[in-house]
């Protein structure tokens, strides 16, 4: 199953880019003899502002593949459940499952309601480039989870 962090807005120079880059980089490594990944980001910029020309950007990418929506009313998640989300999802023939993060005022309502599942990452508010580091960090601890390794410790 092919993984994708498709989000709005492309991250500069900068230590969450190097974070992302390397929790990419171990999922995609990790992945290949459990059937996920690799893991891609794709970065996507509207030429106007408003959640209406970003979901606009964010649509093409979604063909095809079971959607998760970032969204702050998602459900917070486990890594033990997150990680077994993942295996059902593979074990039942999905072949691309995207992540999508909206821009900084959240995901149009119409493109959010057509995501099969919406993911939590608590109740603050997290920086984007936050929360892309903290989500390839949980693609790649759900990854290690499913291959038994010991990075997870419960």
């Amino acid at each position: 199953m092919k993984l994708t962090v498709l989000a709005v807005g492309r991250l500069s120079r900068s230590p969450e880019t190097e974070l992302v880059k390397l929790y990419c980089d171990r999922a995609s490594a990790a992945g290949r003899a459990l059937g996920l990944g690799p893991l891609e980001i794709i970065e996507v910029e509207s030429r106007k502002p408003g959640k209406g020309p970003e979901a606009d950007a964010l649509r093409p990418h979604l063909s095809d593949a079971y959607v998760v929506a970032c969204d702050e009313h998602g459900a917070a998640r486990t890594s033990r459940d997150f990680s077994a989300d993942m295996a059902k999802l593979r074990d039942q023939g999905t072949r691309r499952l995207v992540f999508m993060i909206g821009g900084a005022d959240g995901l149009d309502p119409a493109l959010l309601a057509t995501a099969q599942s919406r993911l939590a990452f608590g109740p603050q508010t997290w920086p984007h480039a936050l929360a892309r580091v903290m989500l390839c960090e949980q693609i790649y601890r759900a990854v290690t989870i499913l291959a038994g390794g010991p990075y997870h410790r419960d």
